[in-house]
């Protein structure tokens, strides 16, 4: 028996209780999972097959276990029989307090005195539910969230009467599961994650509901400028409303102060708008574009992400002060959980503490009370307490991140597409020379924070008043820096996911290899500026790729799939997006095996290969680049560009 925990019971088999059970399986538990209808049990089993099955797909499972798994996991319509023998059961049903009550009652009074009672409650507290049953001591609150196949984090939450040894035992359980822990100090409705996310969902609702916004330029600016995987509106409908209205409506009755709970959300509630399950929500779900929401980059610059974050800053400010997290916990809670690419305090730092009391202070026009801000809110601006001892070391635009073997350096300005400006390069260049001393580092990863760029390249507005020589300095300047990765003494990894254009692509083209997603856009559009490549991207794209294929990329500024650069051999592997970082780790894993000595002299002998000329091209290329700041063709790329409209290019 492990950490005190041999067999599960999951109850409910919905949308979130056959994800945990098939991690469980998958971790040598048996499982017993029930529902009341034994028609959720078989679409359950059925989706954990196809769920395994695409596990299988990327070599994540392998396909003789498939049936292994399944076999550790029975279903049952009745709760007597799915806890008879459970050491620990985790409570799965839908998110209203008298049915959990009602369901709580029933397995306490028929499982086992030794088991752990647990709740995947997302926003009741512990405390009150454990009153259903007769050991409060037993009781405990293990939130995980959807899906629990794929996201990291699980919330542990203790009620006042939880003991130690069954927070201990709920806590090697849920490692066991190979997932990170995050422990709620405090029994607050919502906990750490939703308490974030609710008020951010609901301000999301307020800002269309005000018409100061569209649903689709809400969703645009938070996914395109924010980084996130999905926006507010786009994650409800994934969610479903009739979760996100029954949490709200939970929280609500607790807390009154966490969320104003806007009657948009309740609307589409009561008219069964609930999302992708429906057929309808914000979005609408119908024939080829069915189970995704449409959502423009385009309209990313329509609204200020801030307007839509901001009331979640009071909740953070909160959150420390009543100790139930601390400013780091919150940080990993958010990236983990929510796919913040820094940490939501990552966002709220890059902002600044004015421009966030600026805004909630706007806002009190419509809720004095609500959007006032919290006393404590410059407190969580100034503590930066062991945040750069702890995940991540932040040096301005770039996030250095080691965790030895491997090093990941990562472009951070997601809300840009990780647009390159000339601080970014050089404190690219000083992580760089931090790992070359570092022995405990064996391979350097790069990449762009969020799900939607490497970088698309040097931010274009760097370009607007340059002149020749300037401009030919700065090629020069950020040619040496991305010399650097190519003569780094360590294996050097480009991990790309989406848009990896011009000078990212440069970068990307002097690291030893380049790894892509599924969904990721290469090019070296500078042409279309009336520009070329000013980093080395007009000598290093022929040596990878052959001069022809480079000319037509460079000429044409054709942006490629990952697919297509596969097949012309300008990326070596190209991986799913939803396994890409593990694959990425897999591959920087194998390579830190390998001996450093050799690594460092053959990377210098490969290097060599094709070089007799290359320093007169880099030096050809700069100079050429910066003749191109006194043509009108240049001026009018970059007008046209800003402006979003076709160039004209005249010759000039």
């Amino acid at each position: 028996m492990r950490n005190g925990v041999e067999r599960v019971a999951v109850i409910g088999a919905g949308r979130m209780g056959h994800g945990i059970a098939q991690i469980a399986a998958m971790s040598g538990y048996g499982v017993k999972l029930m529902d009341i209808d034994l028609g959720a049990l078989e679409r359950a089993l059925n989706r954990i097959r196809w769920s395994l099955g695409k596990l299988a797909g990327k070599g994540l499972v392998e396909a003789d276990e498939i049936e292994h798994v399944l076999g550790r996991i029975r279903i049952s319509t009745e709760i007597s029989e799915a806890v008879g023998d459970a050491d620990l059961v985790i409570e799965c049903v839908p998110e209203n307090f008298e049915t959990k009550m009602e369901v709580l009652a029933e397995v306490d009074k028929s499982s086992p005195q030794h088991a752990i009672i647990s709740t995947n409650t997302s926003t009741i507290p512990i405390t009150e539910l454990a009153s259903a049953t007769s050991r409060p001591d037993k009781f405990i609150g293990i939130h995980f969230f959807n899906p629990p196949q794929i996201i990291k984090l699980v919330e542990i939450i203790p009620g006042e009467m939880t003991s130690e040894e069954t927070l201990r035992i709920a806590e090697e359980f849920v490692r066991s599961l190979d997932k990170e822990v995050l422990i709620c100090r405090k029994d607050l409705p919502a906990f750490i994650v939703n308490r974030v996310l609710l008020p951010i969902l609901d301000e999301a609702a307020w800002v269309v509901k005000r018409g100061e916004a569209e649903v689709a330029e809400v969703d645009s600016a938070i996914k395109y400028r924010v980084g996130l995987p999905m926006g507010p509106f786009e994650l409800m409908d994934y969610i479903g409303l009739d979760v996100v209205y029954s949490a709200m409506r939970e929280v609500k009755k607790r807390d009154p102060s966490l969320i104003l709970l806007c009657p948009l959300i309740e609307e589409y509630y009561g008219r069964g708008w609930w999302g992708r399950t429906s057929g309808r929500g914000f979005y609408k779900y119908l024939g080829e574009r069915a189970g995704r929401a449409e959502v423009p980059r385009e309209l990313s610059e329509k609204v200020d992400p801030l307007a839509i974050l901001a009331p979640s800053a009071n909740i953070i400010a909160r959150l420390v002060k009543l100790g139930a997290a601390s400013l780091e916990e919150i940080d990993k809670a958010t990236r983990l959980a929510l796919g913040f690419p820094g940490g939501i305090m990552g966002f709220f730092r890059e902002v600044g503490y004015r421009r966030v009391v600026e805004e909630l202070e706007r806002k009190m026009t419509y809720d004095p009370e609500y959007y006032k801000p919290d006393e404590h809110l410059e407190e969580i601006f100034k503590a930066r307490g062991g945040e750069e001892r702890a995940e991540p070391k932040k040096i301005e635009r770039i996030i250095l991140r080691k965790r030895p073997p491997i090093a990941w350096i990562i472009l951070n300005r997601p809300e840009k597409l990780n647009a390159l400006t000339s601080e970014m390069m050089e404190d690219l260049d000083g992580a760089l020379k931090d790992l070359e001393g570092d022995d405990e580092i064996r391979v350097v990863v790069i990449g762009g924070a969020g799900e939607n760029a490497f970088s698309v390249g040097a931010d274009v507005n760097l370009f607007k008043g340059l002149g020749r020589e300037e401009a030919e300095k700065e090629s020069k300047r950020w040619k040496e820096i991305i010399d650097d990765i190519e003569s780094f003494p360590k294996p050097t990894i480009a991990a790309i996911k989406g848009y990896c254009l011009g000078c990212g692509l440069e970068i990307a083209l002097a690291c030893d290899f380049r790894l892509a997603s599924s969904n990721s856009i290469l090019g070296q559009p500078e042409i279309k500026l009336g520009l070329i490549p000013g980093a080395g991207g007009t000598q290093r794209l022929v040596k990878l790729i052959g001069l022809g294929r480079a000319k037509e990329l460079l000429m044409l500024g054709k942006k490629i799939s990952a697919e297509e650069a596969e097949r012309i051999g300008l990326v070596n592997m190209v991986f799913s997006p939803e396994d890409f970082d593990e694959r990425v780790e897999e591959f920087a894993l194998a390579l830190a095996e390998g001996p450093p000595i050799a690594f460092k002299l053959l990377k210098q002998a490969m290097n060599l290969a094709g070089s007799y000329k290359i320093e007169k091209g880099y030096r050809f290329e700069s100079e050429a680049f910066g003749k191109l700041f006194e043509t009108e063709d240049l001026k009018e790329g970059i007008d046209a560009f800003l402006s979003k409209r076709k160039p004209r290019f005249k010759g000039r």
